[in-house]
């Protein structure tokens, strides 16, 4: 006798493996999310997706010795896809940090259970903003779709392959990366001609204690400098965002 239907085993198996990339998922896995609240999106997620994938899974669902292998490698297989979209999903906080260290606000930290801890405040703005404009460009759609198509990329019932998700998970940091320091260019071309005109005073006029004096024109130039260009910087993480989800994950 089974202590599950096969219809409820199939969707247990499913919410394994959405659960799991949740879990990890910008915005869904913010600890500023009750814990209820993030089980309660699983579930509906799952319930929403069933119609889409129930025909993928109900063949496995019918063994049920294999259900704690099966089990395992879903849980395996959500958590890798969640890490990767993560990862990238983090060029956002990075830019912050350089923009934050050019204008002179790397000591003014706030904390950021999202980064493991504190976090410059320019990095937590960066990450809450670039969460709403994903939002708003309907980014999190792309998000969904990934999961989708996770099933052709990875049946249900295999491990995921370790060396390709591990390979997958490199050139993703290398790409987060070089994106970070594209969005942040404006501010590092900025922090380096200010750079360069504070020392050049410094020979001019070297009775003059400029050092006194740049750090409050460094704080009015560099925000003024980012809030000018933060319509622009978020667009275009956005746009990244969303070429690398279609070319990569979809």
């Amino acid at each position: 006798m089974e202590l599950l239907p096969i219809e409820g085993t199939a969707f247990l198996i499913l919410f394994v493996r959405v659960g799991g990339v949740l879990m990890l998922l910008p915005v869904f896995s913010d600890d500023a999310v009750p814990g209820k609240i993030r089980l309660i999106l699983s579930l509906g997620m799952t319930a929403g997706l069933w119609g889409l994938l129930s025909t993928r899974i109900l063949p496995f669902a019918q063994n049920s010795n294999a259900l704690p292998g099966i089990i395992v490698a879903e849980m395996l297989t959500g958590l890798a896809i969640g890490m990767i979209i993560k990862i990238m999903f983090l060029a956002a906080a990075m830019a912050g940090s350089l923009i934050s260290m050019q204008i002179g606000l790397s000591s003014a930290l706030i904390n950021d259970p999202s980064q493991g801890g504190q976090a410059p405040v320019l990095s937590k703005l960066m990450t809450v903003a670039a969460a709403v404009v994903c939002m708003g460009m309907g980014v999190h759609h792309l998000w969904i779709v990934a999961i989708v198509h996770s099933y052709a990329m990875f049946p249900v019932g295999g491990l995921p392959p370790a060396s390709d998700f591990a390979q997958l998970a490199i050139l993703t940091i290398g790409k987060a990366m070089s994106l970070s320091i594209s969005l942040a260019a404006p501010l590092l071309i900025y922090g380096i001609v200010f750079n360069m005109a504070l020392g050049l005073s410094a020979r001019l006029a070297p009775a003059i204690q400029v050092f006194f004096i740049a750090q409050p024109l460094n704080l009015l130039l560099g925000l003024a400098l980012f809030a000018l260009l933060i319509g622009g910087i978020l667009t275009a993480y956005s746009t990244a965002m969303v070429d690398w989800l279609q070319t990569g994950l979809v």
